[in-house]
């Protein structure tokens, strides 16, 4: 099989310029889900998906680390598999600065050098067993996306809206991005994303974004996230709509998301013993939630990977 990059986000929230900057445009983080310190903060989350990396993907041809003028200061940049990406390397002027992942995303196809097959991960998103391009991509070469099984979500979410209860902010962007494909393909998705490490064609990822760059243009200011921005499932939505992918449904056993603010899930963790995991931080997460995350990623993945100074 040809060539398959990974793509990570990754932000050092913890850095006193970049504080300065998302203060001066945002103002402070608050408890609010759009703008809270899970969103940005840096327990050197990175550091340990790398070792992942190492451990169980050492396939992988390059990665891509896309940043915000900042770089981690225990990462080897000169490894010939990392590349630095900045936001203006990918990202028009009017976008810019950008705290809103899910618009960043919108940009990953324009990542120069990027491979036609590419895994895309958050920082705090791990292998946690041996892989190979196969987990990832069918024989015909087209990705396999991965959803958790959600077969009345839809009518469920019209409910929610009938009794004037409103989405959260990320599960409404799951929404529009559904309505999106339904209004131009005629059907839609109830699957919900497995929120964890997925497979893209750059081609593919390109032509969903022309598709509906009109809808994607119109969100693209959105500094910070926003109920009306249109999340990553929209690629995938657009690649089952159009055939360009291969769908599984998972479970906890090969995909595991993590809710950093429940101790309980470590045992939970422990007992599913997935392929892929999530340490997902939020805005229901302490700093004590995230010390205690921090210990088991350096007790869990203890050994100096190749990517490291």
């Amino acid at each position: 099989m040809a060539d398959i990059d990974l793509v990570y986000l990754w932000v050092n929230g913890n850095d006193p310029k970049w504080i300065a900057k998302h203060n001066a445009l945002i103002g402070l983080p608050s408890e609010a889900e759009e703008n809270c310190k899970g969103r940005y903060a840096d327990n050197d989350e990175l550091k340990y998906s790398l070792r992942s990396v190492a451990r169980y993907a050492p396939w992988l041809r390059r990665i891509f680390i896309v940043t915000d003028g900042q770089t981690p200061e225990w990462l080897d940049t000169t490894h010939p598999k990392i590349q630095i990406v900045d936001h203006t390397d990918i990202m028009p002027a009017h976008c810019l600065p950008c705290f809103n992942s899910v618009v960043i995303e919108h940009h990953l196809h324009r990542i120069p050098g990027l491979a036609e097959r590419f895994l895309y991960a958050n920082d705090d998103m791990y292998f946690n067993k041996p892989v190979t391009p196969q987990t990832f991509y069918a024989p015909d070469g087209l990705p396999i996306m991965r959803l958790n099984r959600r077969p009345f979500k839809k009518t469920l979410n019209a409910l929610k809206a009938r009794l004037g209860k409103p989405l959260n902010a990320y599960r409404q962007t799951i929404h529009n991005a559904a309505l999106l494909v339904e209004k131009k393909f005629g059907h839609y998705y109830n699957g919900k994303t497995h929120h964890n490490i997925d497979a893209y064609l750059k081609s593919h990822y390109a032509m969903t974004r022309a598709i509906f760059d009109d809808d994607i243009s119109a969100t693209l200011h959105h500094h910070v996230r926003s109920t009306a921005d249109i999340q990553r499932n929209l690629y995938t939505y657009t690649a089952l709509a159009t055939h360009c992918c291969h769908l599984r449904y998972v479970t906890q056993h090969f995909s595991f998301r993590f809710h950093i603010d429940n101790p309980r899930q470590y045992d939970k963790f422990r007992r599913f013993n997935p392929t892929l995991f999530c340490m997902n931080d939020s805005q229901f997460a302490t700093n004590d939630d995230r010390e205690r995350c921090a210990r088991f990623l350096s007790r869990y993945f203890p050994e100096k990977s190749p990517f490291e100074k």
